[in-house]
């Protein structure tokens, strides 16, 4: 550790200060902290060696380096240029040197499908929105959602692969003469739009599981009504790609839960009641709240503006 110590020509002289300092390590001393102050001048000097009693005190030693307070006394080390190296300084203007990197997200050209979900949320908010479309914004909760999808997840279909390995497994069965014995279904998902309406439509649905961001909204839009008609229990879900890793398929608006089993029934009873609480008996609060009407913030400074110059003018009135 290099120890500092002030001189005694720390003086302050037609606005400048003259600040000498010696260390035993003077390198050290040429930090950056002192160079953005112009009125300050640095002197750096080595500290004499020490003698028998130590440097400060007791003993023999060199006496310190001394300087004059003037700042003009003293003379600056210049720095040494190499004239082989040419200074080419850059010029940022108009079609001059490459400009240096900046942040470019606002000049981004993004995809036309980012365009459109971006400009599609920012109608929703503006424009006024109807109940029946508003719905939709009504979301599960993360907990329940939880347990609904970790059901949800036993009664997964069967994939391609596994539908071929398990024909597979039956036809050598077969071959091998052990007899051809059909296996039972298992109770799986039940899903799409088309399959969905007709399970409650003959109330064979014991819970149906709706997607919020199914584009277009038309297609799922009158299933809340129908599910309620038939007193089967709906939930909205938030996010159709959960659905659609559910039941193996690139895109799923909706899914239903037709059999369990024995294990499960105490789960999906619990379920369907929490569900059937939040929506199902809150049908006719739902159906009456609307949507949207939330302004900008340049609207909603543009509003606070008048305001305030009303309230300054009306203050001015009375007086």
């Amino acid at each position: 550790m290099s120890s500092y110590r002030l001189g005694y020509c720390m003086k302050e002289e037609r606005h400048n200060l003259v600040l000498c300092l010696w260390s035993q390590s003077p390198g050290i001393l040429n930090s950056k902290c002192l160079w953005p102050f112009t009125n300050i001048h640095l002197l750096v000097g080595a500290l004499p060696r020490e003698g028998a009693g130590g440097a400060w005190g007791g003993g023999r030693s060199e006496q310190l380096p001394t300087c004059s307070t003037t700042h003009h006394d003293f003379t600056w080390d210049k720095k040494v240029v190499n004239p082989l190296f040419e200074k080419r300084p850059k010029n940022f203007g108009i079609g001059q040197d490459i400009q240096p990197k900046r942040d470019l997200t606002r000049f981004v050209k993004w995809p036309r499908y980012i365009r459109l979900q971006r400009q599609r949320a920012i109608l929703y908010k503006r424009l006024k929105v109807p109940p029946a479309i508003n719905q939709f914004t009504q979301v599960l909760d993360r907990q329940t959602a939880t347990q609904l999808l970790k059901l949800a997840h036993k009664y997964r279909p069967e994939t391609k692969q596994e539908k071929k390995q398990r024909l597979l497994a039956r036809a050598e069965k077969k071959a091998a003469g052990k007899g051809d014995v059909p296996t039972k279904r298992p109770p799986v998902l039940r899903a799409g739009v088309n399959t969905v309406t007709t399970l409650v439509e003959n109330k064979k649905a014991q819970l149906v599981v709706i997607a919020h961001d199914v584009d277009p909204i038309e297609l799922v839009v009158f299933l809340p009504a129908l599910c309620r008609k038939m007193g089967v229990p709906y939930c909205i879900l938030k996010g159709k790609a959960r659905l659609c890793r559910l039941v193996h398929r690139k895109t799923c608006t909706t899914v239903a839960f037709t059999q369990v089993n024995s294990e499960d029934k105490g789960a999906l009873a619990k379920l369907v009641e929490a569900i059937r609480t939040n929506y199902n008996d809150r049908y006719d609060e739902i159906r009456r709240h609307w949507g949207g009407n939330v302004l900008g913030p340049k609207s909603v400074a543009r509003i606070a503006k008048l305001e305030k110059a009303k309230a300054k003018e009306l203050a001015t009135k009375l007086g």
